[in-house]
């Protein structure tokens, strides 16, 4: 035992000063080099790496939950409702006001150098072409069939020259439709081909329509063509809205949704809310609300925060909150504040890009509801219109952090709408353009455990690199007191056992 002792404390006086600064130092490099890793990861992907890798590897192997235990089963039949309407929630939609990718994506690029659009949403876009604009039978017509494979091209110019060389052998809708959207430089010229793409729909549409009831490829020809001139009227109807024809494009929103109502996938009633804003016709604004904002129809930001607005117009001119705060709100104001609420918990991203807390971007192609990507699509069209009612934006700012108030735990238990979902955050990422814009993230994410505490380990040993370095002698005497101290319970604990123990018995363990 005091042979053990004495070797150790020879051992401690035979280290020099060297040795602890070299080891401090080194506990600090690495540190570091873990805080680097860790913080880089979380911006990211929005979570600790040691704690992923802790939760997926370590925790089954250390005896975590079976998944196929009869208690998990229970449970996860249990949310099974709730994980159905989280997997809805995350479904990426195609925005209703997305921009003209020639027009005006590219001109931005061209002025900026950036790239407004991801390679994932353009990936979306193109599934999207293809289910729209092709069917089955397209093989049998040559210039379809040459669209079909241009739909499913990358290179731009690739799809531009297929869309050249179909229009070579017939009048093809779908080609006109490549070349509004592809390459016409400004609206006029985008409307322009867009009504050559239309008489040229309305052609291919009659003569499906004839045939559609004659077998299964008929009706898939006609359901497309269906879609081909359902696209064509509503991008006509935007055209007119851009061009400043505003009645003129509500009159071909009405009627293209008196036309077909139950194509409702193109969501082509959030074009006609923002035209009617527009005109300020608040009286259609509602009569439009009264019939989609309903429980059973899906919600987006432009209904809820619509709805918000109208509210906040009968009494935002008027509001004062300090005034409020002494007599109390009205009811007409608490309808308004109410409706705030509501807004703000299906998304809660809107209010900063419609305070202007945070700078806008051109809105993607895709959205995701209740996502930061929806939020930058709604206020680059509407943040006009709030700034038109006076006092919205006032009232807007007063009220809108008082619905955190009310849902403290977001993601396990909402108000009015089911849990925000988790995924939002990660179908962002994909969906914007994060070299020049900041995802925002909710509910705010703190920072996780592993990267205060490297931080702190990594300052901690730098400091004692530092004072070794400077008072050697010092901290020399401070270290082998710090290990005598954390010896001496087991010091004091191998003396009672061997007090205790008889000493032959004691010499023959020491021995083994």
């Amino acid at each position: 035992m005091f042979g053990t002792e004495s070797s150790l404390s020879m051992f401690l006086n035979t280290l020099t000063p060297k040795f602890y600064v070299a080891l401090t130092g080194t506990s600090s490099l690495i540190s570091g080099l873990i805080l680097i890793f860790e913080w880089w990861y979380f911006r990211k992907y929005g979570t600790s790496f040691i704690e992923q890798v802790s939760v997926s590897h370590l925790r089954p192997l250390l005896g975590g939950v079976d998944s196929s235990s009869p208690s998990s089963s229970n449970a996860s039949n249990g949310e099974a409702d709730s994980s159905r309407q989280s997997v809805s929630e995350c479904k990426v939609w195609r925005n209703p006001l997305n921009l003209f990718r020639g027009a005006e994506y590219n001109r931005y690029t061209w002025v900026t150098g950036r790239e407004p659009l991801t390679y994932y949403d353009m990936n979306l876009s193109a599934q999207d072409h293809q289910t729209f604009f092709t069917c089955d039978s397209d093989h049998l017509r040559p210039a379809d069939a040459i669209m079909q494979k241009a739909w499913r091209e990358r290179n731009p110019q690739a799809r531009i020259s297929a869309a050249h060389e179909a229009l070579e052998l017939e009048d093809c809708a779908t080609a006109y439709i490549l070349l509004a959207e592809e390459e016409a430089t400004t609206i006029m010229e985008a409307e322009r081909l867009f009504k050559q793409a239309l008489k040229a729909g309305e052609g291919c549409y009659r003569r499906s329509q004839q045939l559609q009831h004659h077998s299964t490829q008929y009706e898939a020809q006609h359901r497309r063509d269906t879609n081909v001139l359902v696209y064509i009227k509503r991008r006509l109807a935007m055209c007119s809205r851009k061009l400043g024809r505003t009645r003129e494009a509500v009159k071909m929103m009405r009627d293209l949704m008196k036309e077909f109502p139950l194509l409702s996938m193109f969501n082509i009633h959030e074009n006609l809310l923002e035209s009617l804003l527009e005109l300020q016709n608040y009286a259609d604004v509602q009569a439009v609300l009264a019939k989609y904002d309903d429980i059973s129809l899906p919600k987006s930001a432009t209904i809820c925060y619509t709805a918000a607005l109208l509210k906040a117009r009968a009494v935002s001119d008027k509001f004062s909150p300090e005034a409020a705060s002494r007599r109390g709100l009205s009811t007409a104001e608490m309808n308004a504040v109410e409706a705030i609420h509501r807004a703000v918990e299906f998304n809660p991203h809107v209010p900063k890009y419609l305070l202007e807390m945070k700078s806008l971007i051109l809105p993607p192609e895709h959205i995701l509801k209740r996502g930061d990507s929806e939020a930058i699509a709604y206020a680059f069209f509407h943040l006009q219109h709030w700034k038109r009612v006076e006092g919205a934006l006032n009232l807007l700012h007063c009220t809108w952090e008082g619905t955190f108030r009310m849902i403290p735990y977001p993601l396990e238990k909402g108000h009015l709408f089911y849990p925000y979902p988790i995924c939002t955050e990660t179908a962002d990422r994909e969906l914007l353009p994060t070299v020049f814009h900041e995802v925002s993230v909710y509910p705010k994410k703190e920072l996780p455990f592993f990267i205060l505490f490297t931080a702190g380990l990594c300052s901690f040993t730098a400091m004692l690199a530092l004072l070794t370095h400077q008072f050697p002698e010092l901290m020399g005497v401070f270290a082998k007191a710090f290990l005598s101290t954390l010896f001496a319970p087991l010091n004091f604990i191998m003396e009672k056992v061997e007090s205790i123990l008889p000493s032959s018995l004691w010499h023959q363990l020491t021995r083994i």
